[in-house]
């Protein structure tokens, strides 16, 4: 039963349209790049005018700095249920610029193979996706005069940066952020035509190992033959992390991977992916994950292993004749709910170690490691969001994975203790963090129309 006029809400989203393009093209303007110190004066600015913007429909909204670059906070409504939604305003840098057929902060709007799309960096990740929500609450505040409950905003500044202020943050300011349901807008649809909402996120863990061997770099005609080479060790311990099968070999890696439900299995078989043209639209064609899953089990519910880049010796023009001293390699594993990050990069650090030869050491640096996420869809919002999700776009939304990893998930569990749902409105084609990043005006506008939905549909099931 609709709570308080979602056809009047969705009439105004339909008349303030061109407006509401305005609004974004504005602040897709801003060049907020948060990994670049050159434009720190550019985050603080988009922070300002997301602060602004919604002051000016009445939220209580201030920006909130911290080490790094400014959070955005804000506050409307009252009543149950208790709303967070999160999305962030930074950006990535633009290179390599001449891949890009207009400035990436000079957006326009033009034809593409779906319709009208938005040009820009940023016009998918993330402040298309973000404003979505804003401008679905400025609908609702235009009509009804306040939200049907009460709602924070939470945007960070440094997504893109790797979010060294955010634990500090939610710890310090947990009692204002903590709600009954976050809401995260930085997802897909389904093969860009089916509304879903992300219940898996792989958890992600880096590791860049060295393997050392000579005191210096050698001459290969004096010493090749004789001399242990580290390209070579590194080459054959990396090129045994995968079986035939395409399963990881480091030992325990499979520990506490659950079977996916058949249940969810068989909605996923009923999506009707095509694999063979997801790989084809980047020229390839045969899945090369695990032999006996499907590709959806590959792509959301399995772990996986890859290198993510691998040097040594001399990679300049010419030729360089020499064995080096020292081998580099990048690996990073996508993690599912039931892996512990840090054991598995005990275990990887170990099966590295226990395969070197003579005269070789190995050195590690870790990076990221970041837990699964599985969402909780029995919360009753799941599924009253998945009701105006169909209602919005005329199909059945699904319960999907992600690939990727989504990290402000898992620190909404473990920092703040709440549950997250995930649902998005871009598409696999919106180059994002490439050349050319673009949002498609027809996902702008349905998705403002659908988070209206969302609000309305939750409200009403909680009151």
């Amino acid at each position: 039963m609709a709570h308080g006029g979602i056809e009047a809400v969705l009439a105004r989203i339909d008349a303030d349209m061109p407006a509401a393009t305005e609004r974004l093209l504005d602040l897709l303007r801003i060049p907020s790049i948060s990994t670049d110190p050159a434009y720190a004066e550019a985050c603080t600015e988009a922070a300002d005018r997301i602060v602004a913007d919604l002051a000016g429909m009445g939220f209580d909204a201030r920006r909130a700095d911290t080490p790094g670059r400014p959070m955005v906070v804000a506050h409307a409504g009252d009543g149950a249920p208790h709303l967070l939604f999160y999305g962030h305003y930074d950006v990535q840098p633009v290179d390599p610029l001449a891949l890009w057929d207009q400035p990436p902060f000079d957006p326009v709007v033009a034809d593409g193979p779906n319709g009208p799309e938005i040009r820009a960096r940023g016009a998918s990740d993330d402040k298309g996706q973000m404003m979505t929500f804003i401008e679905a609450f400025r609908a609702w505040i235009a009509v009804h005069g306040r939200l049907p409950c009460r709602v924070t905003v939470f945007l960070e500044g440094e997504e893109e940066s790797g979010s060294p202020s955010l634990i500090p943050f939610l710890r310090a300011n947990a009692a204002e952020l903590t709600a009954d349901l976050a809401l995260i807008c930085d997802t897909d649809l389904f093969e860009g035509r089916v509304p879903a909402i992300v219940t898996m996120l792989r958890g992600l863990l880096g590791e860049e190992v060295t393997i050392r061997a000579a005191s210096r770099d050698l001459h290969s005609g004096m010493y090749g033959g004789l001399a242990i080479n580290p390209i070579r060790v590194l080459a054959r311990i990396l090129g045994g992390l995968h079986d035939a099968q395409g399963r990881v070999t480091v030992p325990g890696f499979y520990d506490g991977v659950r079977e996916m439900p058949d249940a969810v299995r068989a909605q996923w078989q009923g999506l009707g992916f095509d694999h063979a043209r997801f790989l084809g639209a980047v020229g390839l064609s045969v899945p090369a994950g695990e032999a006996d899953r499907t590709p959806l089990e590959q792509l959301w519910s399995r772990p996986t292993g890859e290198i993510n880049g691998i040097w040594g010796g001399y990679t300049g023009a010419g030729f360089k004749t020499v064995l080096p001293a020292e081998a580099h390699a990048k690996v990073s594993f996508r993690l599912v709910p039931g892996q512990d990050p840090q054991a598995i990069r005990a275990a990887f650090r170990a099966w590295v170690t226990a395969q070197l030869p003579a005269d070789c050491t190995a050195e590690f640096e870790g990076h990221s490691a970041g837990p699964a996420g599985e969402m909780d869809t029995g919360h009753p919002a799941f599924e009253a969001a998945r009701n105006a999700l169909a209602e919005e776009w005329g199909v059945p939304a699904a319960y999907v994975g992600c690939g990727g990893s989504i990290p402000i998930a898992g620190y909404f569990k473990t920092v703040l203790g709440m549950d997250a749902l995930l649902t998005g409105f871009a598409s696999e084609d919106n180059r994002v963090h490439s050349p050319n990043e673009k949002y498609d005006l027809r996902s702008f506008h349905k998705g403002i129309r659908s988070w209206a939905r969302i609000l309305d549909r939750i409200a009403a099931a909680r009151t």
